[in-house]
């Protein structure tokens, strides 16, 4: 059997990986009835990546407040009527031998469908948006329960691991953002001072072997925006207060200025290197990955420890065994599917 990087184990505290592929969190926007709870949609969507061989599969951006969801048709973790769908879903990705985490959120500012959406700053996120309305102190406490709460609902959910979303513009990265979070109090002064304090109530649920994601965009892509040096020194303050592994994108924060984001493939992966290298933990790698050898190499050269593939997996839901199999020359499918390998 020839030796490939891509399709090795991988272990961190209690979650235990079959290989080093990710499925990440892509918003698929088709709650039905507005509440919240996953459907059909979402239960084909997800146990299918896992027959498919995904290692860990990590579930689309999932609210802790109505009002904090992109669209109304997002997944909702503020209520424990929302357990029961998420543990079916689980549970049957289990079956199939993946592991599987929940990327909890709040959209801040960029929630569209809410009357009126909250943010550090009264300033909205593009020309198209609502102004959001400044939180107070009394209300980031109450957001940050609500983190803590959706928590302990996706451990009860059975969930092998948790992501929380402080990327791509919605509120944890609305705060620790200079050109986004102008306030002068505390949460102004410190601009970690939020985060740290959402992944300090987060872990507090969480069993103690079992590792935190966070998703982090390493740059911004606004004018004016921060830099790596910046992200770095905030992801230092997140994985000091809990977060083991470090999910490394970019941008998202509002209209691209000069500095535009890459359109080729493993344009992200020199951040990844770069968090990977300044916090000494693992850090999954993101963004144009799906070739096969390309996110072989992204292993191998230990520029990440994990590879998430996003856009390639709603081509094909199988891309994991697909991947292994170019890579390898072999592949494990489903013992049904075997005749076809």
């Amino acid at each position: 059997m020839t030796f490939k990087h891509l399709d090795t184990p991988f272990e961190l505290k209690s979650l235990k990986l079959k290989n080093r592929i990710v499925m990440a969190p892509m918003c698929q926007y088709s709650v039905d009835a507005k509440d919240g709870i996953p459907n059909e949609w979402h239960y084909v969507h997800y146990v299918s990546r896992a027959i498919g061989g995904t290692g860990l599969i990590l579930m689309e951006m999932t609210d802790v407040d109505p009002d904090g969801r992109i669209t109304d048709h997002d997944l909702g973790l503020w209520s424990d009527e929302h357990i029961p769908a998420f543990r079916r879903i689980i549970s049957e990705v289990h079956k199939h031998g993946s592991k599987i985490g929940i990327q909890i959120a709040h959209a801040g500012r960029k929630a569209e469908d809410a009357d009126q959406p909250v943010g550090p700053s009264a300033i909205p996120a593009g020309p198209n948006y609502k102004t959001p309305k400044p939180l107070s102190v009394e209300e980031i406490k109450v957001i940050v329960n609500q983190f803590k709460e959706a928590a302990r609902r996706a451990v009860e959910a059975g969930v092998d691991t948790i992501e929380i979303h402080g990327a791509h513009g919605y509120l944890v990265h609305q705060f620790q953002s200079p050109g986004i979070n102008t306030r002068e109090d505390e949460y102004g002064q410190d601009l970690a001072k939020f985060g740290v304090e959402v992944v300090q109530a987060v872990k507090s649920v969480m069993p103690a072997d079992m590792p935190l994601i966070m998703r982090i965009s390493a740059i911004e892509y606004m004018d004016g925006g921060y830099d790596l040096n910046h992200s770095i020194e905030f992801s230092k303050r997140y994985r000091d207060a809990g977060v083991d592994v470090f999910h490394v994108s970019s941008g998202g924060e509002g209209p691209v200025g000069v500095r535009r984001p890459g359109n080729y493939p493993g344009y992200q992966v020199p951040l990844a290197r770069a968090l990977k290298e300044a916090l000494q933990v693992p850090v999954i790698a993101v963004g144009k990955l799906e070739d096969p050898q390309l996110a072989e190499a992204t292993i191998a050269s230990e520029d990440a420890d994990l590879v998430a593939v996003a856009r390639g997996m709603l081509r094909d839901p199988y891309w994991a065994l697909h991947a292994i199999q170019a890579v390898k020359g072999e592949a494990l499918p489903a013992k049904q599917y075997e005749r076809a390998y």
